[in-house]
């Protein structure tokens, strides 16, 4: 231990003594001309410095925006092409057509965007407004969303695409996960007949075998691009025991199962479904 503490000691003083021999030294000459140079680059190097740190900075933004709406845009070009001719340059009048190609992803949805925008430009007054749009959704078997897309290029929306596909993914990320816990934790009641991904979930009685309900949920994008979900109720029971239903309660049950929603919610309502048959 002692031997430990002697080389300590050591290296303490022999670092003090190489600090007093750099203080000793004199200090460097600059020439003048580089010291011409140096302001300048100085000057270069924070500009330089400057950019970097806003480039991270809008790297991070990009990053939040994709984490916070599911939305990222991978690839983008952009075309213009000036549509001025001799007599509109006479009246002060420019036009120009913007030709614009996107690609990216909503979360597991990926698009293609194809648009053009027109700006035309007058002494008094500009204007611009997308004069052709086309989209194309991968993959193809979200089946709620192909009406929408026609309806939106029709319209020629940008915005509507963009707020009611982000809105649509939540909702459908929503439904999967809510069908799964369901599944998991009564894999013997809960089916899924079109896999993770179904928007049906079947609900079976192991003790009374032809009893069957089915909750059909579907994601609706109305004619504004407002999402909301739509979820109905089906039965199936054997003939028999309709006829022995005299409270009609089987043939009541989906507009009792609405009314439910809107009390309890989708999840409770759900739940008090499967415990009719656990």
């Amino acid at each position: 231990m002692d031997a430990g503490w002697a080389e300590v000691r050591a290296l303490e003083t022999e670092i003090a003594e190489l600090q007093r021999a750099c203080k000793k030294l004199p200090a460097p000459h600059v020439p003048k001309s580089f010291e011409k140079i140096l302001p300048s680059d100085s000057k270069e190097w924070e500009s330089s410095k400057a950019l970097k740190n806003q480039l991270e900075h809008l790297e991070v933004e990009l990053s939040f925006l994709g984490s916070l709406t599911g939305l990222n845009v991978r690839n983008y070009s952009k075309k213009t092409k000036d549509l001025t001719n001799a007599e509109m340059i006479e009246k002060g009048i420019k036009k120009v057509m913007q030709s614009h190609r996107l690609s990216g992803n909503c979360r597991m949805v990926s698009f293609q965007l194809e648009f053009q925008i027109l700006e035309i430009e007058t002494k008094e007054n500009s204007s611009s407004m997308i004069t052709d749009l086309n989209i194309i959704m991968e993959p193809t078997e979200y089946s709620e969303l192909s009406e929408f897309v026609c309806r939106v290029e029709e319209r020629r929306d940008l915005l509507m695409f963009f707020r009611s596909l982000h809105f649509f993914m939540e909702w459908y990320e929503h439904r999967k996960n809510t069908f799964k816990y369901f599944k998991d934790k009564y894999p013997d009641t809960v089916h899924l007949s079109e896999g993770p991904s179904s928007h049906c979930m079947e609900i079976r009685s192991a003790s009374q075998p032809g009893f069957e309900l089915m909750v059909v949920w579907r994601i609706q994008i109305d004619e504004e691009g407002k999402v909301l979900p739509k979820l109905d109720l089906l039965t199936k029971v054997p003939h028999r025991a309709l006829q022995l239903d005299k409270r009609k309660v089987i043939e009541t049950a989906p507009l009792n199962f609405r009314a439910l929603l809107g009390t309890l919610g989708i999840e409770a309502a759900l739940q008090s479904l499967i415990n009719c048959f656990v």
